[in-house]
């Protein structure tokens, strides 16, 4: 039975990456070695370590005046490197809040500075995103933040908010190389690797150099970007493996077009999904029409006590991984880049088989 994992991360990775993962996990290029046995500054790690920065620059067009950091911790531990590495002297940031990515994020930053939560759409439980011109921002705030996917509630920024001469930081854990990106909308962009970049264990940080000096001297080295930036994400030991994995990613990527070609895969998946469920009382999403989430689809069925029958039945026939996020109940489709496009027909025939059996 072909098997369709649908989880929101650590998600789904490409067949043709694990297989050539797998291929050279015990003998790596003829070094006699596993990438995981390898020393992170011999010169076999260290060619993967160029080609896997260099690939993701190209895929993204990140330009010299950006450094490009391989760091530990996820998402999370970035929310407190943030500050710690941003407010340079100053006492405030301004959060956008769209969801709980967006709330852990304030509540993090809360432990450093004084936060402004700018904007929220708490009002309408974290359905849109809230409009540029409805933002309430600080003149002099060290920074601007926004999750630009929040991978929970399903709702993504399509546009690059502008913050004038503040520096605009993103969270894109969950969307990530799903679309091209200007980079030079932002100041920094982090991103937990498990959804689209790679398996769980490497967080990529892409920040402007001109950034690097405004750490908080309680840095840590290890957190700190200028540092880490000056040994080449190399202060401590960077996890080499989910780096390799990482690379192997980024080369399939190129290999299929580049994220162009991807962002046209990804935009006839969610159509197809969501076409589907505004046909349909049977299931509703929430999310505003201009702020759904290529990637992580959320969707309640009317009547919830069928949830667990939809999940059983959905599992018999392969499709794994759709419970929503606790905290807010439901399914979750969420249809990153290695989600084929006959897994999304496949879950919508389901869909309908189940909405035809029960509605």
């Amino acid at each position: 039975m072909k098997v369709f994992n649908f989880s929101a991360g650590p998600a789904v990775l490409p067949r043709e990456v694990l297989e050539r993962a797998s291929a050279e996990m015990l003998d790596w290029h003829g070094s006699g070695m596993s990438v995981m046995e390898m020393s992170h500054r011999g010169k076999e790690f260290m060619s993967i370590f160029a080609k896997t920065e260099a690939d993701l620059r190209t895929l993204l067009a990140i330009p010299a005046d950006y450094a490009v950091l391989f760091l530990q911790g996820g998402a999370i531990a970035e929310n407190a490197l943030i500050p710690m590495n941003l407010l340079g002297g100053k006492k405030v940031a301004d959060y956008i809040n769209t969801g709980e990515w967006s709330k852990k994020s304030i509540k993090e930053a809360k432990k450093y500075c004084q936060v402004n939560v700018a904007a929220s759409a708490e009002d309408q439980s974290f359905t849109y995103v809230p409009a540029r011109d409805t933002w309430k921002l600080t003149p002099d705030a060290a920074y601007v933040h926004i999750c630009s996917n929040e991978t929970i509630g399903g709702v993504e920024y399509n546009w690059t908010p502008d913050t004038g001469s503040v520096p605009l930081v993103t969270d894109a854990s969950s969307h990530i190389l799903s679309r091209p990106l200007d980079v030079t909308g932002y100041g920094v962009i982090y991103a937990g690797a498990q959804k689209n970049a790679g398996p769980a264990g490497v967080t990529l940080v892409i920040v402007r150099k001109d950034l690097l000096d405004r750490a908080l001297p309680i840095t840590p080295s290890a957190f700190h970007w200028k540092e880490q930036a000056e040994n080449e994400s190399m202060l401590n030991t960077p996890p080499t493996y989910s780096i390799y994995v990482a690379g192997l990613v980024f080369e399939w990527l190129l290999a299929r077009g580049g994220l162009a070609a991807m962002e046209s895969r990804n935009v006839a998946k969610a159509k197809l999904l969501y076409d589907y469920l505004d046909t349909t009382e049977f299931y509703r999403n929430p999310v505003r029409k201009q702020d759904r989430s290529r990637m992580n689809v959320p969707f309640k069925l009317r009547d919830e006590t069928l949830d667990a029958a939809f999940l059983k039945g959905a599992e018999a026939r392969g499709m794994l991984q759709l419970k929503g996020h606790r905290s807010v109940g439901g399914m979750r489709a969420s249809i990153y880049n290695a989600m084929p496009l006959d897994g999304v027909q496949a879950l919508v025939d389901y869909m309908q088989e189940f909405a035809r059996k029960n509605g």
